[in-house]
């Protein structure tokens, strides 16, 4: 990690820390030098027989995104742990709460970028990152605890599965997390910390009697890459859909085509607890349920 281990939960016991009297180490601590990280990962990747992965809050992505770039360009399979996703940081305030940086990381070609909802999705997420040969990736991870939406890697009923019956729903980019009671009148797409918001948006709008589907997108990037019948069916014949994101609306007309509403920044953080930063920018469940309302009107 780039001086930043207690925050990214980067070291994981076991790891041993590199150094010169124990260079079988395999932790290493960067100090403030994301650059510089990203460019000795490239190195590690490079040289074969190593997986790096290094970590550090995703606003200072701007600080190694050139080497970030090159891991995509030379086709590395480096992964990035990059933490603090939103404005769910809270009160370190603007400077350190990304909100164009979701969109900036997909712009780059042959990048993953992953924000998972919650551990199941961090699983997926991991295991799609490692099998990944020829793409790097950057997990997007929140600073905030999340519930956990799924209950195993395969589906959310609470029935044992076989190992080899488990799907990694993740691979695919996005999924229905939660189907509609019927035929959905409203399609939420959400992300990471939103997608818990989007659940609770939904149970108000099916309590409402409007049929509401739920899809959770780990990856933009893998569900982009899906045949348009997948794309389709996930948005379903829905009237209303409305997408749910703590970041900046850029790059999801790819998936939408401009056909959605959008709940998510618009502009730069601010400084105070995390729940008050949600209220204050109207990323709310409330807030989605009226986008969605209004669309049906």
């Amino acid at each position: 990690s780039a001086d930043l281990t207690g925050s990214n939960n980067t070291k994981v016991v076991g790891h041993e820390i590199f150094s010169a009297s124990n260079p079988s180490g395999s932790y290493v601590h960067y100090g403030v030098r994301e650059h510089g990280m990203a460019a000795a990962m490239n190195g590690i990747a490079l040289h074969g027989g190593l997986i790096p992965f290094g970590g550090t809050f995703l606003v200072f992505t701007d600080y190694c995104r050139p080497s970030i770039r090159l891991s995509a360009l030379m086709g590395q399979r480096v992964i990035y742990v990059m933490t603090h996703d939103s404005i769910g940081l809270g009160e370190d305030g603007p400077t350190h709460q990304p909100v164009e940086h979701l969109a900036a990381l997909r712009a780059i070609p042959n990048l993953q970028v992953f924000r998972p909802a919650d551990i199941v999705e961090t699983a997926e997420a991991w295991q799609l990152a490692l099998k990944a040969i020829d793409t790097p990736s950057v997990l997007a991870l929140s600073r905030q605890g999340l519930p956990q939406l799924r209950l195993n890697v395969d589906d959310n009923s609470g029935e044992h599965q076989d190992e080899d019956s488990r799907e990694n729903k993740s691979a695919r980019g996005g999924y229905i997390l939660k189907e509609s009671s019927a035929t959905p009148q409203v399609t939420l797409l959400a992300t990471g910390s939103e997608v818990s918001l989007a659940d609770e948006a939904r149970t108000m709008l099916e309590a409402e009697g409007i049929t509401t589907r739920l899809v959770s997108i780990p990856c933009l990037e893998l569900l982009l890459a899906q045949d348009e019948d997948y794309k389709t069916e996930l948005l379903g014949p829905s009237a209303s859909v409305v997408v749910v994101e703590a970041g900046l609306e850029m790059g999801w007309a790819a998936l939408t085509h401009g056909q959605a509403s959008f709940v998510g920044m618009t502009g730069f953080g601010a400084s105070a607890p995390a729940g008050e930063l949600f209220a204050h920018f109207k990323i709310t469940k409330e807030a989605v349920v009226a986008a969605a309302k209004a669309n049906l009107a």
